[in-house]
């Protein structure tokens, strides 16, 4: 599903989706295109934007926001020049603070163009595209059955219900439909599509994207371990988030320093339980019908 676009200008993309549905997989390989970073996940968006709108916003508060973070360490920048940066802006507004951290990285990286990738950013694509007015987001789908198997393996506490995990996918995947018929530049890709016909899939994105094609996107495994290493190390806990471990951050996407496995799709068929498969089916089958995955137990 596409939707038109909005704002003339380089399409700033945006990867989203619900948790294990090929989001890194979809980042490593833009951010192998030579003129395209994206760095490792933010999460403080959605709060830079509102601390910056807020009357009186300083410079040292949108900085603490980021650099306050637990993401912050993935990135690698100097925190005293993002400061600077900031305190020379001629105003704080979110617009261009946003900008002002995602141009450093890109920076670093010697790219022109920057892009996010950060799943839950599903449910803040319009605040963000209010901010950033040619943010084009692409949605990353997954059968939900092997997006929830995934998730189960790097869980550090008890899983949730499947029927709980079922209506989640349902409801982010409508709402974020819902959403992307308000948006400028909305974009649905199929992770099981990207994985058969990986060169296909990757030129309508880059299309899309206003991203001239560039066959460095095809070999994005041969430079993925070195993206990753930004997460070589452990991520503090917070609030309701344990600690992650560095190796249990670095275990959850090996798979991206080989090239897509179709094989590897489906994997529901033979690691689900039938009874946990009838209960998923029994909530989400129509959403999985009309995305065409396969529906067994009706």
């Amino acid at each position: 599903m596409t939707r038109g676009r909005g704002p003339a200008g380089p399409p700033v993309p945006f990867i989203v989706g619900v948790t294990r549905s090929g989001t890194t997989l979809m980042r490593l390989m833009l951010d192998a295109h030579p003129d395209l970073a994206i760095p490792p996940e933010t999460h403080f968006v959605p709060q830079l934007i509102k601390t910056a709108n807020k009357r009186g916003a300083s410079c040292e508060e949108a900085h603490g926001v980021v650099t306050g973070h637990r993401q912050w360490g993935d990135f690698g920048l100097d925190s005293g020049e993002l400061l600077r940066r900031y305190c020379a802006l001629d105003r704080i507004e979110a617009e261009s603070v946003v900008r002002t951290f995602f141009e450093l990285y890109a920076e670093r990286e010697g790219k022109p163009r920057w892009g996010d990738k950060t799943p839950n950013y599903i449910k803040r694509m319009k605040q963000i595209q209010r901010t950033i007015p040619e943010a084009r987001f692409v949605h990353m789908i997954r059968d939900g059955r092997d997006a929830a198997l995934s998730r189960f393996k790097r869980l550090l506490k008890e899983p949730p219900p499947i029927e709980t995990v079922a209506e989640r996918w349902v409801k982010k995947i409508e709402g974020a439909r819902a959403d992307g018929e308000q948006l400028g530049g909305y974009l649905e890709v199929q992770y099981e599509n990207l994985v058969r016909d990986t060169e296909p899939e990757l030129r309508r994105v880059c299309d899309f994207l206003e991203l001239p094609w560039d066959p460095a996107v095809l070999h994005y495994y041969e430079r993925a371990e070195d993206r990753l290493a930004e997460m070589a190390r452990d991520l503090p806990g917070e609030e309701g988030k344990p600690m992650r471990p560095a190796d249990h951050r670095r275990e959850a996407h090996l798979l991206t320093s080989k090239p897509p496995d179709p094989t590897r799709l489906a994997r529901w068929k033979e690691e689900m339980d039938p009874s946990q498969n009838a209960i998923f089916e029994r909530v989400a089958g129509d959403l999985l019908s009309e995305l065409d995955y396969e529906v067994v137990s009706r």
